[in-house]
């Protein structure tokens, strides 16, 4: 395992430092701090990261095709022209990280927290959000039709313009949702779900 494999719990931060062009397929992390690093055309396609956590980074046309993450932190970082085909977080926290022209298709997150996540204009069409808390996350204009966003806290969530055609909406809080700004043709939502947006119509549901 290189210098930027696994390491023993404890090991110190890193900080400040740009990393380039780093070859870093199929690397396994492990309880490794990064703060205010940049990573630029580094290729962690198929890496796992395992309780690895990035503060304030920024990756700049980063691989992580097909990379696995689980128990990881990437909060506050800026993702540029990264390409995360195929790749995974499962109970991971990305607070208040935003994402700028990513290829995110098919990405999957199970858990965790992407609360304040900025993923404006983003193509999430099939991609799939699963028990995720996404708590004033800014999807104004993503395009997710096909997505499935299950038991997903929205509360707060920027929503005007999203195209939710044909996603699976079930479990997952929609009041932040405006029915006159958003395209939901074909979604699935639960029939208490459905009540609460007739209601945001100004609709009364009467037997």
């Amino acid at each position: 395992m290189s210098e930027h494999g696994q390491e023993p719990s404890g090991a110190e931060t890193v900080e400040d430092r740009v990393y380039r062009r780093e070859d870093w397929y199929a690397e396994e992390f492990a309880a490794r701090r990064f703060a205010r690093c940049e990573f630029h055309q580094v290729d962690l396609t198929e890496a796992i990261t395992r309780g690895v956590t990035f503060l304030d980074c920024v990756f700049g046309n980063v691989q992580f095709n097909a990379s696995r993450h689980t128990d990881s932190a990437f909060t506050g970082c800026v993702f540029k022209g990264c390409n995360l085909f195929d790749a995974e977080f499962t109970g991971c926290k990305l607070v208040g990280s935003r994402f700028q022209d990513c290829d995110l298709r098919p990405l999957r997150v199970t858990g965790g927290d992407w609360s304040f996540v900025g993923l404006n204009g983003a193509d999430l069409r099939g991609v799939t959000f699963q028990g995720v808390r996404m708590r004033e996350a800014d999807l104004t204009k993503a395009k997710c039709s096909g997505a499935v966003f299950t038991d997903v806290d929205l509360s707060g969530a920027e929503l005007q313009d999203i195209d939710l055609t044909r996603a699976e909406l079930r479990g997952s809080d929609l009041s932040s949702l405006d029915l006159t700004r958003a395209l939901l043709t074909g979604a699935i939502v639960s029939p208490e779900q459905a009540a609460v947006l007739v209601t945001s119509l100004g609709l009364q549901v009467r037997g």
